[in-house]
This record gives C-alpha cells, structure tokens and sequence, in this order.
C-alpha cells in the first residue's frame, strides 16, 4: 500500500520503521553478555595466587553435568589454609574474566554460588516483560493507534533505559529490566506492524527482511560495543541514549498514523487531509500503488471491535492457535540446539561462538526467506522450515552415541537455522493474516507465546539443565505436532491486508485442486472467492 503522498515519502517511512531496530537489539538481546558467569573462585589472601595455592586452599569438586570433568571448588575453600575443614567463600570472590563484559552484573553484586539463582530470575522476569509488552502495548495499538503507542513505548524505554544504567542493587535492576523490556517490546511490535501496513505485497517480505537483517546488525553491534565499553552500564546506555533521537517521531508530519488504522478510527480531520493529498496525488501514482487504498471501504466513525464477533470468528482463532503453537516450538526448541553439545558431551562452547553462530543463523534465515517465501508461499516455507527443525531434533536425540563432534555442530546448526527461520516466518505469517482491526493484539500474542517457550532455557539454568534430555524430546515431539497443524493454514502471498474480521475470516487453506479458492470443507462459513 503506496501513501498518497507518494512513492518517496514510503520509502522515507519504511526506512524510519527500520533504523530504530539498530537500536532495539542492544536493550532486547544483551541479556547474554550482562549475565554472563565467569570461571570465579574464592577470593584469597595476597596477591595472585598461584596455582600451587589455588590447589592447597581450595577443594577439588566432581563435574556438575554427565561427561563434564571436575576442577576446584567454586564457592568453598579450606578453613585456615588447612584441609581439615571446609567453609563457604568468606570475603567474596576472584574472577577470571575471559570473554564478554569484563564488569557485568555477576561480577559487580557476586551473584554466584547462594546468589546465582537471581541470574535465572532476571532472565524469566526479562522475557515476562517482553511477554507483557507484546500483549499490553500491542492492544493499545490496536486502540488508540500506531503513532501514540509508538511515542509512548519510545519514552518508556529511554526513561526505563536511564534507570537500568544506575540500579544500585539486584532487586531494583530485575524491576527495570521488566519495565524496559515491556517498553522495547512495544515498540519492536508497533515498527513491525506499521512496517507492514506501509507496503504493498510485493514488498512486504523485502522490507520484514531489511528489518530484521537491521536487528542482527545491531546484534553483531552490540557484541563490538560491549568488547570496547567493557562495562554493563555503558552497554545498555549505548542502547537507550540513541532511542532519545526517535522520539522526533512525534512531531506532526515526521512519522504520522498508520493510514490502515484511520480508515478505520474516527479521526476524521486526519483521514480528510490524508484524502485530500491522495487526490492531489492522483496523477502521480502508477496503477500498482493506490490498488489496496482504492479498494477499502468508506471510513467508519471509529475502529469497531464487536468482541462477540472476534469470539465467533473461528478461522480467526484457528490461524491464531496455529502460529502461536508454533512460534512456541521454535522459541522453545532453539535452546536445545545452541546447547546440545554441553548438555551431552560435558564440552560446552565458548560464548562467542555460540552468540555469534546464534547471531548469523538468524541474518542466514532471513536471506533464505528473501529468496524463497515470495516463489514458494508462505505456508510451504513455513512447513519446510519446521520439518527440518523436528528433524534435525530427532537424529541429534535418537544417535548422539554415534555422532562426531563435527556432525553434532552441522546439526545442531541446521536446527538452529530452521528454528529461527521458523520463528521469523511466523511473525510475519501472522501480520498479514490478521486483520487491521487486531493485528497489533494477533501478533502480540503470537510473540507472547513465544516468549513462554523461550522460558525453558532460564528455567534449564536454573536446574543446572537436568532433565534436559526429557526437555528436547517433548520439544521434539510437539516441532512434529507443529508440522501438521502448519497444513491448516492459510496462503498471504501477494494477498492485501485484511481490514476487518469478516477479511480475515475469509483466509482458509487452499485445497488441493482449487489454489485459486480458499475454502476448508469442515468450516460451514462461507468464503467468497479471493
């Protein structure tokens, strides 16, 4: 969908929904680098000890995790310098930093030994924030519009992002990294879904793709950043103090409301300007870009939600269930992968290999959906995608005896991929599917759920991972649930956006046989031809 202001003036906007996510993963995806645990022991007396000392002051302890090999004793050490007795780490502890942040939160409070648990509890009440903003902020959207959810998430997460940087204790920092998660969530949510309501179908998946290889961009950023700062504080201010620049995107005529939206609110001084310049702008257009705009309907007096409609709409919650159920596998299940090779073989990767390995498989995915999710459709990719994650799932769990270390990697990377590429998919899936009038709350709750499936990896942490193995194979299990469930859906490409319930109630599987019908024999609703 081309503005009426012109082909320009989209282009400009697509680029301002873009840029902020440069920014967003520094708040969104430093969680590795500020809880990161180094090797740490108890502090002792003198210089450097050597490691004749380390050896005569410190117990030696067994591995914590089958096949690891055990080493000294992380949190106790000999009474007195004499073996006799053994206590807990009297005056703190020595930290071998080797990689990441040099000063992060661990090392900064000691949350070690008694205290680790807090890490885990900061990483659940993390993506608790992420879930509760997907959820909140993506209804407000929905309700009061694109552009002032926007600005309000925008300046939550500059206020919050000051906060988190001068949290003088644990308790209060867990709290600001709930508020600021809740707030960057909101407004990754609302570019995401303006993004997509700029365009016309040909250039959706081109655009989600610029978008989101910005995100990895700012990933590998963040670990740059975070090698020369050396400081937590500093990491996460790097991130909040550039958001200040987008608040500019409040001044009437930077970055104005989402034209879908107003077709259907009650903003009528905003909805006759936008037709007046989609007038004067008649003969500047090509027959392509007013296709979408010329065919909706007559604005209505505001953005009319019947929630007895929205409950009787079942294809509606049918695709809903659907992606939601397998953006929860895909979340969920690329835990498994990035630490398959420490939970079996004891041999865990360094951090950053598994951060940059994580960081390219996601920039890999996207590529492969450019050049393929346009040709193929959606619904096949998506299939494919969450064919391959089950699969590579169930060679690693059902012949880990037999694999070399080289083809656990090869993989454990396949996995990888395709489970970002399906988590990708599905978000998109979801926003075109979904119609204007809730796609804010659809793709909120998509991203909810999965949240809820990339809780497993701080609650394996705080297990010391045991159980993972009846972890991977429930995951496993439902990856091939998911694969069935995927032949329900819908095909979006180069299909227009739905507006209302009753648009969206018209996407249905396409049967084979009759591709150009969208009809599903066991749903009595009538469906129109598409």
């Amino acid at each position: 969908m081309v503005l009426a202001l012109g082909r320009k003036k989209q282009r400009v906007l697509i680029a301002l929904s873009i840029l902020p996510n440069l920014f967003l993963a520094f708040l969104l995806s430093s969680d590795p680098l500020i809880t990161l645990s180094s090797p740490h022991h108890c502090h002792l007396p003198g210089p450097l000890p050597s490691p004749e000392v380390l050896n005569a002051s410190l117990p030696w302890e067994k591995g914590g995790r089958p096949g690891e090999s055990g080493g000294l004793s992380h949190c106790k050490q000999y009474l007195n310098g004499s073996q006799s007795a053994v206590v807990g780490c009297e005056v703190g502890w020595d930290y071998n930093v080797t990689e990441g942040l040099r000063n992060n939160i661990v090392t900064e409070w000691d949350l070690v030994c008694g205290q680790y648990w807090l890490v885990p509890v900061e990483e659940v009440c993390f993506i608790l924030g992420i879930l509760t903003g997907c959820l909140g902020l993506g209804y407000a959207a929905d309700r009061l519009g694109r552009s002032k959810t926007l600005l309000a998430s925008l300046t939550l997460s500059v206020v919050f992002g000051v906060l988190v940087c001068v949290a003088p204790s644990p308790p209060i920092f867990i709290v600001m990294r709930f508020c600021l998660a809740a707030a960057s969530a909101g407004v990754y949510l609302i570019l995401y879904i303006t993004r997509l309501e700029l365009c016309e179908p040909s250039l959706r998946l081109l655009v989600t793709m610029l978008a989101g290889l910005m995100t990895v961009a700012g990933e590998l950023l963040l670990l740059a950043v975070a090698l020369g700062c050396q400081s937590w504080r500093g990491l996460l201010g790097a991130g909040a103090a550039p958001l200040t620049l987008f608040l500019c995107y409040g001044i009437p005529g930077v970055f104005p409301e989402s034209p879908r939206w107003l077709l259907l609110s009650e903003r009528s001084a905003d909805m006759n300007s936008f037709t007046e310049r989609r007038n004067s702008n008649r003969d500047l257009r090509d027959d392509e870009s007013f296709t979408e705009l010329d065919s909706e309907p007559a604005p209505s007096s505001r953005p009319h939600l019947s929630y007895p409609e929205l409950f009787h709409s079942r294809n509606i919650w049918k695709n809903m269930c659907v992606l939601g159920f397998t953006s929860f596998i895909s979340h969920g299940i690329s835990h498994c992968y990035s630490s398959f090779r420490g939970d079996v073989r004891g041999t865990a990767p360094s951090f950053y290999w598994t951060y940059l390995l994580s960081v390219c498989a996601g920039g890999g995915a996207w590529l492969l959906l450019w050049a393929t999710v346009d040709r193929f459709g959606r619904r096949g990719i998506l299939l494919l995608a969450m064919t391959m994650t089950g699969l590579a799932s169930l060679i690693l769990l059902g012949l880990m005896e037999y694999l070399s270390e080289t083809a656990i990697t090869v993989f454990s990377v396949l996995g990888l991929f395709s489970s970002q590429a399906t988590a990708s998919l599905c978000i998109l899936f979801t926003a075109e599917i979904m119609p204007t009038v809730i796609r804010g709350s659809g793709v909120g709750i998509v991203l909810a759920l999965g949240c809820v499936g990339r809780l497993s990896s701080p609650l394996m942490d705080l297990r010391n991972h045991y159980g993972y193995f009846l972890h991977h194979v429930v995951y496993s299990s439902l990856a091939l649930l998911a694969v069935l469930s995927i032949l329900l859906l819908p095909e979006s490409k180069r299909k227009p956006l739905p507006q209302t319930l009753g648009d969206g109630e018209q996407y249905r599987r396409p049967p084979l046989g009759r591709r150009r019908r969208d009809n599903v024999p066991l749903l009595s609703t009538p469906n129109p031809e598409t």
